[in-house]
Order: structure tokens, then sequence, then C-alpha cells
């Protein structure tokens, strides 16, 4: 070990209650920074996901936007110099579906960014049992499909999704839907369209997204159920849902689809803005905390470093008489600096990630809206590593500026008091 390594790890190993307090300042900062991003990122994670079991990257569908610019009467009298004016004017009945819905699908089946495709037929109802009535929404899909793309199975609480195959107008239905209608397996329920269509289905399963928004107005029918609960033929379709190999390329290939069928196509993160909106927001919260707590401790070390330094004056004065140059006694309390910062961050880590695992078991409360079991942590090597480089970053500027100043003391000014 050199002289300088030496004399370093005597002041350290003289002051080891500033030592350990200097550490435990970092030790404590790394780890609060690894828990609260672990956990942060975890929860953005988990309702990104949740969003995304029951969102396709890209929905398409026939945005109706009535246009009240022109009138019969104003083509009528175009030609004359009056002023025509329409009060309260009726809107007229549009088709909601997808013309050529069949051909749309073939084309994208041809698309290799696409990894799964489900036709459906959405509408209104109302949920009639007995004397409850509840208004919500039925979508008429390809239960294949759309098992596959939104992992229905592995969100069923009763029956299985395939159950719509094998019974005659049966329905897969929202378990807070079911609830409120007091429904269970083989219950019988009436749907009425706002057309004034009624049908009768048959309970034959019961699932449970974990977003009450949805468990509480949402089912599922057959495709050729809700196309003729609507009344309309086979090739009636209203929403085509996709999902792509890659769902950060959904909002450019949803401008490509607009433009080459001419239907609205919404992506997966303009239909839920304001969820990754929030994420955005705790995102940015979450850091600015954690990077907080890390400058934080660095500021501790620089007030024991200058510290040491000041009570170090004789010594430092008696070094620069013996010859030692200002870049040895950088030396000696730069190194102490960094091995603080380095067993701090070290240690740090460790803390951080058993706290992370720990909460990371910990049951989260149970109830009928989150399906969640225990509380979200995510593991980043990546925050680990930022946390380890900023550990050493911090300590090693908390001790350079003390360090240059303590070079430059003029030791006959120090020895003669």
């Amino acid at each position: 070990m050199s002289v300088d390594m030496l004399i370093a790890q005597r002041h350290l190993m003289a002051n080891k209650k500033q030592t350990l307090v200097a550490m435990l300042g970092v030790t404590f900062g790394i780890a609060m920074f690894i828990l609260m991003i672990s956990f942060m990122i975890g929860v953005n994670q988990f309702m990104e996901s949740t969003m995304l079991s029951f969102t396709p990257d890209i929905h398409i569908y026939n945005d109706i936007k009535t246009d009240y610019t022109t009138s019969v009467a104003g083509e009528y009298f175009k030609e004359q110099r009056l002023i025509v004016t329409v009060a309260h004017p009726k809107p007229k009945q549009v088709k909601l579906n997808i013309k050529n819905a069949a051909g749309i699908m073939a084309d994208l089946h041809h698309n290799k960014q696409i990894s799964g495709i489900s036709p459906m037929v959405g509408t209104q109802v109302f949920y009639n049992y007995g004397s409850v009535q509840i208004n919500g929404y039925i979508n008429g899909v390809n239960i294949t499909e759309e098992s596959r793309m939104f992992d229905l199975a592995g969100k069923m609480v009763s029956g299985v999704p395939k159950n719509l195959l094998t019974t005659d107008k049966g329905i897969l239905m929202g378990s807070g839907l079911a609830d409120k209608l007091n429904l269970g397996m083989g219950d019988l329920v009436s749907l009425a369209t706002p057309n004034g269509t009624t049908m009768r289905f048959r309970v034959v399963g019961i699932f449970r997204i974990g977003i009450s928004a949805v468990d509480n107005v949402r089912s599922y029918v057959s495709l050729a159920n809700g196309q003729q609960l609507l009344g309309k033929d086979k090739s009636y379709i209203t929403d085509i849902n996709i999902k792509l190999q890659d769902n950060r390329q959904a909002g450019s290939v949803a401008d490509d689809f607009f433009k080459k069928y001419n239907y609205k196509a919404d992506d997966w993160d303009t239909a839920n803005s304001s969820v990754s909106a929030s994420n955005l927001v705790r995102n940015v919260l979450t850091y600015v905390v954690s990077i907080t707590l890390l400058i934080v401790a660095g500021f501790g070390i620089y007030n024991i470093m200058n510290m040491t330094i000041n009570n170090k004056m004789k010594d430092i004065a008696i070094l620069k008489a013996q010859g030692f140059a200002g870049k040895d006694i950088v030396k000696i309390f730069l190194s102490q600096s960094v091995f603080i910062g380095l067993l701090g961050a070290i240690s740090g880590l460790m803390l951080g990630f058993l706290l992370s695992y720990a909460l990371s078991k910990v049951p989260f409360p149970q109830n009928d809206y989150v399906a969640l079991n225990f509380f979200p942590v995510a593991f980043n090597p990546a925050h680990y590593f930022f946390g380890l480089l900023f550990g050493l970053i911090t300590p090693f500027v908390a001790g350079l500026m003390p360090s240059l100043k303590a070079s430059k003391i003029d030791p006959v000014i120090i020895l003669r008091g």
C-alpha cells in the first residue's frame, strides 16, 4: 500500500463514527432510491399490463360524424339571394358497421406486424333479470381470437371462454355485472338493444379483468349471436381489434391504417391517454424524489469530509512541510470519500434489493376491483447500475472540492497558528 493510501486508511480508522455516518448516508439514500423506483415502476407496469389486457393495440371502427353544414333547403335555394337556416336538424340514421370488413381483415392477415385480429360487433344493451335492469355493453366476438389476444382464459372466475362455442346463446359476463344482477353459472338473462330487440342468454362463464369500469358493464357473446341480437347479417362488423408484434409501433401503424382504409384507427396509448399521463407524472415524481435522496446523501458526505479536513489542518501542514505535493493531499482525502461511497453504494444496493423483495411478498388487500395478489415491484438491473454509478459519482464530487481546498493550504500559515 502506498504512503498516501496508508494515511487515508489511518484517517478513516481514526474517525470510525464519522466514517460510519457518512457510509450510512449513502447506504440509506441508495436503498430508498432502489425501493421507490422499483415500486413505482412496478405500479406503472401493472397498470399498463392491466390496461393492455382489455385494450387492443389498434382499434379500427367507423367514427360517425354528422355534418350539419349543409341542408336540402340550402341546396334548393342556393341560386337565390336568401339566407337559409334550419332549426333543430334531426340527425339522419347512419350505419355503424365497417364496409368491406372481410376484405380489410383479409388484407390485415398479410401484415407481418400483426399477431392477432379479432372482429367484433359491439352495442349498448339493457341487462334484465327479474326486476333488475342495468345498462351495459355487449361484444359479439370470435371468442377463440378474442381469448388469444386478451388472455380471457386466465381471467375467468367461473367457466371457460370456449363455452361460447358449445352453448347456444351463451354469454360470458363481467364479475361486477354478474354480482349486481345476482347471476351465476347456468342462469338466464334477458338482453334488450336500444332498437327494442330482446334475446335471452345463458351464463356460461364469469370473468374478472380487475377494472370495475369493465367488469361492471361488459359481456361477451359469439359473433353470430351478436349479429342476430342486432338483426344484422354475417357481414356486419362494427369493430376490428388488432394486436401487434410490437405495441410500441401502434401509433405509426394506426396512422397508416387510417390512411389506407379511411376508418378511425386508435392506438392503445391514445385510447388510454389519461392512464399514460398519470404514469408519466408518477415516473417524474419518483425520479425527482429518488435523485433528491441521493443528492442529500452526497451533501452529507461533503459536510463530513469538510469537517475532517478542517480537523486535519495541522496534519496537512506537516505533510506538506515534509514534501507531500498538493496532488498527494487530494489523493489522500479523495480516496477516503470514494471508499465511503463505494461501501455505501454496495450496501445500499443490497439493502434496497432486500426491501424491494420484502415488499414484493407483502399480500395486497383483496377486493373485487383489483386483480393483484402482492404489491407490484419491478427488479430492473438498470436501476441498480444507476444507483451504483450515482453512489460513486456523488461522493467523488463531494470529496473533490474539500480535497482541492486542502491541497492549496499554505503550511507556513497553519504552523504559525
